[in-house]
């Protein structure tokens, strides 16, 4: 099984959101990575099909997915990074809505319903209507529709937003789990991706657009080893060398000062 992005490119007037950008994703679990901007979701729109890319094309077992039609969307399980639903809805009448629109058996939809809300820790809200939940909870019912079918391609779009970190932990070692068949694609912030993948698992991080780093957590985090550095300085000099240096995170002192963290050769 193999989902190929081969030279895509996606323009909207005179912005390029995703620019002649190639993977290829097998099963296991992948972060796509990056800040706000970057292109991750306009990526993840083409992926889906939402989307039809203004250049290149994305192949699912070397078939272009928009000739796949139908037959790829089976594939699909989607977690949008907005996640809505009519406000009458509780949590089962509208998984079983989700079930019915995939085609799920009817006979198996009860068991794996039941199965997920206990897994994400939804049981006892099964019959609660879903906007009167809090946002993790909505969240996590959201990922309970991207799973409903057994999708072989599982993409979240910021799956931990919302999330404690004891659900953000529960969620990690469930997507482990079912990641051994199923090509699952995580998009997330930087700073999170510890929350949702183990440290051997592939990250592809975009920047305008573009993949600029496509290999494992490890091998990512080998990169800037001893290359990490702090100081504490005062406001006027922060400003100074806030320009200068590639600060990546500022944190305001009791003295005045503030401690930087920054990333550099020396």
């Amino acid at each position: 099984m193999e989902l190929e992005i081969k030279n895509v490119s996606k323009k909207f007037k005179d912005k390029l959101a995703v620019d002649n950008a190639s993977a290829t994703l097998c099963p296991g679990v992948w972060g796509l990575l990056g800040a706000n901007g970057a292109g991750k979701t306009t990526l993840i729109k083409m992926i889906t099909g939402i989307s039809i890319p203004s250049q290149g094309e994305i192949l699912y077992n070397g078939e272009r997915i928009n000739k796949l039609g139908e037959e790829y969307r089976n594939l699909l399980g989607f977690l949008p990074q907005e996640f809505i639903c009519a406000p009458e809805f509780t949590v089962n009448s509208f998984l079983q809505y989700v079930a019915a629109l995939k085609g799920i058996d009817k006979s198996k939809t009860e068991e794996m319903i039941d199965k997920l809300l206990e897994v994400l820790n939804l049981s006892d809200v099964k019959y609660k209507k879903v906007v009167k939940l809090s946002g993790g909870m909505r969240r996590r019912v959201g990922i309970c529709q991207a799973i409903l079918n057994d999708p072989k391609i599982l993409i979240l779009d910021e799956p931990t937003a919302g999330l404690d970190p004891g659900e953000r932990i529960k969620l990690r070692n469930f997507i482990t789990e079912i990641s051994k068949n199923k090509i699952v694609l995580l998009s997330t912030h930087i700073v999170s991706i510890d929350d949702v993948m183990e440290n051997d698992k592939i990250v592809l991080i975009m920047k305008d657009g573009k993949f600029v780093y496509s290999g494992t957590t490890d091998e990512l985090i080998s990169k800037i080893k001893n290359k990490v550095y702090e100081a504490s300085i005062s406001n006027r000099e922060y400003a100074e060398k806030e320009t200068q240096l590639n600060v990546v995170n500022v944190k305001q002192q009791d003295d005045g000062n503030v401690l930087i963290r920054y990333i550099s050769d020396k």
